[in-house]
């Protein structure tokens, strides 16, 4: 399925160790075992060069899980949020109404992916994926338990329990980073969701009604922060619950979900905490 040379020539002449090993075997020697519910984030470039490309990585994937395990993935829609946020690069004021009017509205089968990489958007795409509804924040999954995955994502949940994350935790699935770090591990937006105080805030999307139209909503939902996911990561790995080893050329990581989203919820409750001290003395 996968190169098994592990050196090729450049047209310069040079080398370089482009792949090692079979991308399946190096999975199963991570610990992904059948039935296992993978929620997967990637960077497929950084696991060197695969014979069949992504396609041949996502067979591996699925070989791997087997028939009765899932695999999830991020299939986010980033630019479906309201402009009057953006900030890379932010859009005039006069822009905003619009880009919310004109926007077409969220549809699961047609609007693709942006900014969570290639294999995502390969899932989505693939024969029997199901995706989530969600207009900023959906998942797309593969196999026996897809449905249970997809079927809820409430509005204002966009990584709360009624989310394909919050499914996944219920499910006992697994989580693996794939050539990427814990700034990408979508589950810890989970734990920001269950903080006792969790930061609220506004937000839009253009969304597709049954008729086929497109209309703008609003609703209020947690306002993620990702600055100290690497951080966080790094302190659960050093309690030993994360395999660390490599998968093609890639670093990877493989965790199972409830363990590091009931730490993070710990972790951020301790290190997230901000006090006023002049409103303390007050």
């Amino acid at each position: 399925m996968c190169g098994s040379g592990s050196e090729l020539r450049s047209p310069d002449g040079s080398s370089s160790t482009a792949y090692r090993g079979h991308t399946d075997d190096d999975l199963r020697a991570l610990g992904v075992v059948p039935g296992d519910v993978l929620l997967v984030h990637s960077s497929v470039q950084s696991l060197g060069f695969v014979a069949g490309g992504v396609q041949a990585v996502v067979e591996a994937l699925l070989s791997a899980v087997g028939p009765e395990g899932t695999l999830v993935v991020p299939t986010h829609t980033s630019e479906n949020t309201d402009p009057a946020g953006w900030q890379d690069p932010p859009v005039p004021e006069q822009w905003w109404p619009v880009i919310r009017s004109e926007t077409p509205g969220f549809d699961p089968a047609r609007t693709p992916s942006r900014w969570v990489g290639v294999l995502s958007e390969v899932v989505r795409t693939w024969p029997g994926a199901l995706r989530s509804g969600h207009p900023q924040v959906s998942c797309a999954a593969l196999g026996a338990r897809a449905r249970e995955v997809t079927v809820e994502h409430d509005l204002a949940e966009s990584h709360g329990e009624r989310s394909p994350i919050g499914a996944v935790y219920r499910l006992g699935g697994r989580v693996l980073l794939l050539g990427c770090g814990h700034d990408s591990n979508t589950s810890l937006h989970l734990a920001e969701r269950r903080q006792a105080a969790p930061p609220m805030g506004e937000t839009g999307a253009a969304i597709s009604d049954a008729d086929g139209t497109s209309r703008w909503v609003t609703w209020t939902d947690l306002m993620t922060g990702e600055e100290d996911f690497d951080r966080l990561g790094a302190a659960f790995e050093e309690t030993g619950a994360v395999t660390l080893g490599q998968v093609g050329s890639a670093a990877a990581r493989l965790m199972d979900q409830r363990s590091l989203v009931d730490f993070a919820v710990d972790w951020m409750s301790r290190n997230r905490c901000e006090v006023d001290v002049d409103a303390a003395g007050s």
